[in-house]
């Protein structure tokens, strides 16, 4: 089955540009666009697309409170990337923190956009680690967050847990994990399961986010 995407951005050109690039992959669908992120939450029940690209800045309502608003009310929400014009962009971190799952800069390479909702879609890796570590040393509340200390503290995550998490912070994927601590690919899936369902985060983004607010990992 291909991965369905939703396109939201008041601007035609790159709704026009995105189709374009990812509707040339044989799996990869477009199954509607949107102007504004008022629209989202009846076009995501009606088509139920894995992801979701939007903007994160529009006129109406911005992909910061779309995003919240979707994964308040709609079961089993897509994933959700944000595409933005600018990577150092305080709406992108706020964005990340309200529960999208990566961005994507509206000047990227078409094979950059192709993997991006490629990568959003499996859900194992964390798409621009270092961007989202840069973002987080400048925008994020790091070590000073005290819901996200509670929330780690909470957690209580085993050893292997713990080291789990600081590799998924660096950004490797569950295959890169299991080459570094010397185990099968599937018990790093049981180790991610793990952290994800005790810290109450629906994917590895949010896991890292909530391990840079809470000082448990350094984004520097």
């Amino acid at each position: 089955m291909p991965v369905t995407v939703l396109l939201v951005d008041d601007e035609p050109l790159v709704r026009w540009g995105l189709r374009a690039v990812l509707e040339a992959q044989p799996d990869i669908e477009v199954v509607g666009e949107a102007a504004d992120g008022a629209a989202v939450i009846p076009l995501v029940r009606r088509l139920r697309p894995d992801v979701v690209a939007m903007d994160v800045r529009m006129p109406l309502l911005d992909g910061i409170e779309a995003t919240r608003a979707l994964l308040r009310t709609v079961d089993d929400p897509p994933r959700i990337l944000v595409v933005t014009t600018f990577e150092n962009d305080e709406y992108v971190y706020e964005a990340l923190r309200a529960g999208a799952d990566g961005f994507l800069l509206k000047r990227a390479r078409p094979a950059e956009i192709v993997h991006a909702v490629r990568l959003i879609a499996e859900g194992e890796s964390l798409l621009f680690p270092a961007s989202v570590r840069q973002l987080a040393a400048e925008y994020g509340d790091t070590g000073g967050n005290r819901a996200a200390r509670a929330v780690l503290e909470r957690a209580q995550l085993t050893e292997r847990e713990s080291e789990v998490l600081r590799l998924m912070a660096r950004g490797l994927s569950n295959a890169e994990i299991a080459a570094r601590l010397v185990v099968g690919t599937e018990t790093v899936k049981s180790h991610v399961s793990a952290v994800l369902a005790k810290l109450g985060a629906r994917d590895r983004t949010q896991a890292v986010i909530a391990a840079y607010e809470s000082g448990f990992v350094a984004p520097g």
